[in-house]
């Protein structure tokens, strides 16, 4: 479960979160949707504890992520090439977060099978740095990066982004298999409106730093309503 309270953000005269309370509960996929500068990434960052808030304070699973370094071990994310060690390849990170997680080499390769389909043989066995390889594989690595540890809680940042449309496909199968598997908690942002209702249970609409709406999406139901709120015909 991820609490937040009283969060506030500023840089200059630009409000980018002012959130007084919301709860995002365990087994939700919570989709974030607003357009640029609603502060969709700047929630995430605070989250993570990348950015420090100006007030409040977050906490996942009872912890404050300002405050202890407990959270991570349950917490996978990606947010931008930033997150990934681009001069060792795919395999060679996945090892490295296996090792700095405590998981043994033979358990990395038998997680890594359950993504070889959404890899589409472009990811694995390429002997390609991370550096060189093409955007949209470069966010399949942090995806499988942010799941591979199996963790509590997952936050992507626009993962929809570069993929082909049939590795867009997957990757909702895969995230909505993931939540029906371990219940975990799952966190979107995405500019796509209709993957974003495809895939979440709840949908919060931001608009400069403020969530104005929180949706929920039982057989896509807040489809209209963002549709609407869009000005989509």
């Amino acid at each position: 479960m991820i609490t937040i309270n009283n969060l506030k953000k500023q840089f200059g005269e630009t409000c980018a979160c002012d959130i007084p309370s919301f709860t995002i509960n365990d087994g939700d996929i919570l989709g974030l949707v607003g357009n640029n500068g609603a502060g969709k990434t700047t929630l995430f960052r605070l989250l993570l504890d990348l950015l420090k808030a100006d007030e409040g304070h977050v906490l996942i699973d009872a912890v404050n992520p300002a405050e202890s370094e407990e959270w991570k071990e349950h917490v996978g994310a990606y947010i931008d090439e930033g997150f990934l060690i681009d001069f060792l390849t795919p395999e060679e990170y996945f090892s490295f977060l296996g090792k700095i997680s405590g998981i043994r080499q033979s358990e990395v390769d038998e997680r890594l099978q359950q993504f070889e389909r959404f890899a589409s043989g472009e990811v694995f066995g390429q002997k390609k740095l991370i550096r060189n390889l093409s955007a949209g594989n470069k966010m399949k690595v942090g995806i499988i990066s942010a799941l591979l540890r199996q963790p509590n809680t997952v936050i992507l940042d626009e993962p929809f982004n570069f993929l082909d449309p049939t590795s867009q496909v997957m990757l909702k199968h895969l995230l909505k298999e993931y939540v029906q598997q371990t219940g975990s908690t799952i966190l979107i942002s995405s500019h796509n409106l209709q993957h974003t209702v495809d895939i979440s249970s709840r949908i919060a609409l931001l608009e400069h730093g403020h969530i104005i709406r929180d949706l929920p999406n039982h057989d896509g139901s807040a489809a209209q309503e963002l549709q609407e709120y869009f000005g989509a015909e």
